[in-house]
């Protein structure tokens, strides 16, 4: 049997655009991606503290340092700018795999940069 187990967690990221016509996804710092190991096309779960939201979308590279989190097609009514977001993506294990999974997890600063 095959259990989904938390992988990576970019923990209080900050919303710094949005961008409603546009396909769809979430466009985050090539940084961030490399520190947990995101790759683009992922499937993540974005969980937004301000409002409750919580979604899934793909993610797509953003530039390198900027600290960019944005919001893409419809995700974009999902938050505003200056929201806090967790960002999450799993990995599909069998049971007795899923006892030595490793997570990836990042707390942001308000700028998206890493603080611990």
């Amino acid at each position: 049997m095959m259990i989904p187990m938390l992988r990576t967690k970019i923990a209080y990221a900050t919303i710094t655009e949005s961008n409603l016509y546009y396909e769809g996804s979430i466009s985050i710092d090539r940084d961030l991606m490399d520190t947990v190991g995101l790759i683009p096309g992922q499937k993540v779960e974005i969980l937004n503290i301000n409002n409750g939201q919580r979604f899934e979308t793909y993610t797509i590279v953003g530039e390198r340092g900027s600290g960019q989190i944005c919001l893409n097609g419809p995700a974009a009514r999902l938050g505003v700018i200056g929201d806090q977001i967790m960002i999450l993506s799993y990995v599909y294990v069998d049971v007795e795999e899923a006892k030595s999974v490793k997570q990836e997890i990042v707390h942001l600063d308000e700028r998206n940069k890493v603080k611990s």
